[in-house]
C-alpha cells in the first residue's frame, strides 16, 4: 500500500468499508430478528406448556444471562480473531438453539436451547459483536456508519418477523424455529467468512476519515487531528482491570444495564400486551416488526446526531423514546387505540433503536486503545443483565398484580436513569465527536 497513490488510498477505505457495513446490515438483519421473534413464538409457548409469564419470559432471561458470561471473552476474541470466524461460529451456535429447541418437551429444554444456545450466543451476531469491531473501520462519522450498518434490524424485522408470525400460524413455533435457523445459517455464515474482517489494517488499508492510526481524524482536514479534551486519559494503554478503577466504568455499567433493561422488557412483553388488551394478533405481530421498521430511522439519525452533538444529546433522545413508549402503553391500557399502538411503535423505533449506534462508540471513545473490544465486552456483562432482568421482572410484577402498570412505571424511572449515567460518564470530556471539533 505504501506504494499506491494517496488518491486510491482513500478510495479503497471508504469502498471496503461499505463491503463491511453491507455484510453487518445483512447479518443483523437475520441474527438480531431470529431473537426478537421470541416475541412472537412467546404466547403459543406459553399456552403449550401452561407455565407463568415469569417462567417463560425467563427463558429470554436466561439467555441474556448466558450472553452476560459471554461478553468478555467475545471481546476478547474479537480483538485476537475478528468477525470473519467469529461470527460464523455465532450463527451455527444460534441456529442450533433454535434446532434443539424443536424437540423441547419440558419448559426447562428451552431454558437451554432457545434460552442459552439461541438467545445466549445471538449476542455474537446482533449489536454487541457488532459494535466490537465496526467502529474501527470510521474514525470521522462513526454514529452515522454504525446506525446504517443496524438499520438492516429494522429491514429484517418488516421482512422476517410477518413471516415468522405466518408460520407460527400455519405451521406452529417449532417449524417457525427451523425457519429461522436455516435462514441465519445459510445467510451469515458464508457472507462473514469471505468478507467481513476486523479492522482496515488487516487489509493494508486505513479507517474511513483516518490517517493510519485507528480513531484519528485525517491531518488533511481543517479540524485538529483527533478532538481530545483529556490527553492524560486518552494517553493511557487501557486494560480491563484498568478501567474496573475508573468511575466512568461504573457509569456506563448502570447506563447500559438500564438501557437494556428497559429495551428488551417491552420487546418480549409487546406483543402478548397488545393482544391482552385486545388488538389482533396479526397487528400485534406486525406493530412488532414496525419497530425495527423505524428503527431504521432511528439508528441512522440519532447515530449522525450524535456524531454532530454529542454521544450524551444522542443518548437522551433514545433513552426519552422508551420513556414515553412506555407512557403509552399505560395509556393504551386504558384507551385501546391503533393510534396510541402506532405513536408507541414509532417513539420506540424511530428514537429507542437509536441506542443501537450509541454503545460501541461510547465505551470506545472513552477506552481507546487495543483492548477496546475486551472492555466493550464486559461492558456487555452490565448489557446482559439488563437484557435479563427486563422481560424476567415484567413476568413477575404481572403474575403478582395481575396487570404490567407497575412495571411500566419502573421501566419509565430506569430510562431516565439511564440518561443521567451516561451525563455523568461524560465522553465528551475524555473526546469530542467530529461535529464538535473547530
Amino acid at each position: 500500500m505504501p506504494n499506491q497513490p494517496s488518491s486510491t488510498i482513500s478510495r479503497l477505505p471508504f469502498f471496503y468499508g461499505w463491503v463491511v457495513i453491507s455484510v453487518a446490515f445483512i447479518t443483523l438483519a437475520v441474527g438480531v430478528n431470529s431473537r426478537t421473534a421470541f416475541s412472537l413464538l412467546f404466547p403459543a409457548i406459553l399456552d403449550e406448556f401452561s407455565e407463568t409469564r415469569a417462567m417463560v419470559a425467563g427463558i429470554f432471561s436466561a439467555g441474556f444471562a448466558a450472553s452476560m458470561l459471554l461478553g468478555p471473552l467475545t471481546g476478547v476474541l474479537m480483538d485476537r480473531y475478528g468477525p470473519r470466524w467469529l461470527m460464523p461460529i455465532g450463527a451455527i451456535i444460534t441456529g442450533s438453539g433454535l434446532m434443539l429447541a424443536t424437540l423441547a418437551t419440558e419448559a426447562w429444554h428451552l431454558y437451554l436451547t432457545l434460552g442459552i444456545l439461541s438467545v445466549g450466543f445471538s449476542t455474537i451476531v446482533s449489536y454487541n459483536g457488532h459494535a466490537m469491531f465496526l467502529p474501527n473501520w470510521f474514525a470521522r462519522k462513526r454514529g452515522l456508519a454504525l446506525g446504517i450498518a443496524f438499520a438492516g434490524v429494522g429491514v429484517g424485522a418488516v421482512v422476517i418477523l410477518p413471516f415468522v408470525q405466518g408460520v407460527i400460524v400455519s405451521a406452529g413455533w417449532r417449524e417457525a424455529c427451523w425457519t429461522l435457523a436455516a435462514l441465519l445459517i445459510v445467510v451469515a455464515v458464508p457472507l462473514n467468512i469471505l468478507l467481513q474482517r476486523r479492522r482496515p489494517e488487516d487489509l493494508g488499508l486505513v479507517a474511513d476519515g483516518g490517517n493510519g492510526s485507528r480513531n484519528t481524524i485525517d491531518p488533511a482536514s481543517p479540524a485538529p487531528p483527533s478532538g481530545i479534551v483529556d490527553e492524560v486519559w486518552a494517553s493511557r494503554d487501557w486494560t480491563i482491570p484498568r478501567a474496573l478503577r475508573t468511575t466512568r466504568f461504573w457509569w456506563l455499567v448502570v447506563g447500559y444495564f438500564c438501557c437494556l433493561f428497559a429495551w428488551y422488557a417491552v420487546q418480549v412483553h409487546q406483543t402478548k400486551y397488545l393482544i391482552g388488551a385486545g388488538f389482533d394478533p396479526a397487528l400485534a405481530a406486525y406493530a412488532l416488526g414496525l419497530v425495527g421498521l423505524c428503527g431504521i430511522v432511528g439508528q441512522i439519525a440519532i447515530g449522525h446526531l450524535s456524531d454532530r452533538i454529542g454521544r450524551e444529546w444522542g443518548w437522551t433522545f433514545a433513552l426519552s423514546g422508551y420513556a414515553l413508549c412506555y407512557g403509552l402503553l399505560l395509556l393504551i391500557d386504558h384507551f385501546p387505540s391503533p393510534v396510541l399502538v402506532y405513536l408507541m411503535v414509532a417513539s420506540q423505533g424511530m428514537l429507542g433503536y437509536g441506542l443501537a449506534s450509541l454503545f460501541g462508540p461510547i465505551a470506545i471513545e472513552i477506552f481507546h486503545g487495543r483492548n477496546a473490544g475486551a472492555i466493550l465486552g464486559t461492558l456487555n456483562m452490565a448489557s446482559g443483565l439488563g437484557a435479563a432482568a427486563g422481560p424476567w421482572s415484567f413476568g413477575l410484577i404481572h403474575d403478582a398484580t395481575g396487570s404490567y402498570t407497575a412495571a411500566f412505571w419502573l421501566a419509565i424511572g430506569i430510562s431516565l436513569l439511564s440518561i443521567l449515567c451516561i451525563w455523568r460518564a461524560a465522553p465528551r470530556k475524555v473526546r469530542l465527536v467530529a461535529g464538535r471539533i473547530t
